[in-house]
């Protein structure tokens, strides 16, 4: 009797780290999540599914319109998300089964390169989903130069990586970055377009085709003050540094940019961030959204007297 009771208890005590729904008629899980957890809004239905909370037939389950047959049970667990991720130069803003959105600080490598394998937002981000599977890994999709700051994502599978490499430009709706640059813009707005060619050490810019890369950049200015303008930009085309030579190209270089012509530094980094970032899901087709506020230092300089 007494291994019985044990075995009881122990079901029990699995059991009771679920909120167990039933299947009754033909349903999305979205849906059905929001008629059974009355008042739960469709942001934090979308935060469980991200964070892996929700089973269906005891597989986790992260796509929301995942279609729900009568019969099926759906597990809602009732613990603290349990892989927590804490880093101060990396934050996860959004994690499913094929993606994971990210914001990376100033200073973080977005890929590893020969010399530094170890520091770098690729190797925390393959630290972190190991812990779910020793086999699990993240793969690059594009990057983000080490000094900039902002909002890429990595893909979970290699058909998902090229599935956004080979539909970048059809994925990608709205992608763009916000800088302070050295002093005051002549235009309200306009575009920067040239030929771009990696030399290794830096990348140089033609009017004309000479063999480079097309590059496209939209500019509008937000403000002029104290020397600088606080610019958006819009990127057509993404090409490596093409935001830090196009503004050196128009005589407004990225303030704290060495490499490319700015003497000042007045940030102690380079005022360059990427805010915003919009793609249709490559598996659900879903449109995702994701924009931070533009950095406080970028908004501070702008409004010292």
């Amino acid at each position: 009797m007494g291994m019985n009771e044990k075995g009881g208890r122990l079901r029990a005590r699995a059991a009771s780290k679920y909120t167990v729904f039933n299947v009754t008629e033909p349903d999305e899980l979205m849906a059905f999540l929001m008629k059974k957890m009355a008042g739960i809004s469709r942001t934090r239905v979308k935060t469980l599914l991200a964070n892996r909370v929700v089973l269906v037939d005891s597989n986790i389950q992260t796509q929301y319109n995942y279609p729900l047959r009568p019969g099926m049970k759906v597990q809602v667990s009732r613990e603290k998300h349990t892989r927590e991720f804490r880093n101060p130069m990396l934050k996860i803003l959004y994690e499913d089964a094929y993606l994971i959105v990210v914001e990376k600080k100033e200073g973080l490598l977005s890929v590893a390169t020969d010399h530094q394998k170890e520091r770098t937002a690729q190797h925390i981000l393959n630290e972190y989903v190991k812990r779910g599977h020793r086999n699990n890994r993240v793969y690059v999709v594009h990057r983000l130069d080490r000094e900039t700051s902002g909002i890429m994502m990595y893909a979970k599978d290699e058909k998902t990586q090229y599935n956004l490499r080979d539909c970048w430009h059809d994925i990608v709706t709205d992608r763009r970055y916000v800088a302070v640059v050295m002093g005051d813009m002549e235009k309200d707005s306009g575009t920067v377009e040239s030929w771009l060619t990696d030399r290794k050490l830096y990348v140089s810019s033609s009017d004309y085709d000479d063999g480079g890369k097309y590059s496209v950049t939209h500019y509008r200015t937000i403000k002029r003050a104290n020397g600088f303008s606080l610019v958006e930009l819009r990127l057509e085309t993404g090409r490596k540094n093409q935001i830090r030579v196009h503004m050196q190209q128009l005589g407004h270089p990225v303030a704290g940019d060495l490499r490319y012509g700015c003497e000042a530094d007045p940030l102690g980094r380079m005022a360059l961030h990427a805010f915003k970032l919009c793609f249709h899901h490559p598996v659900t087709g879903e449109l995702m959204e994701f924009e931070t506020p533009y950095p406080s230092a970028f908004k501070n300089l702008m409004s010292r007297r």
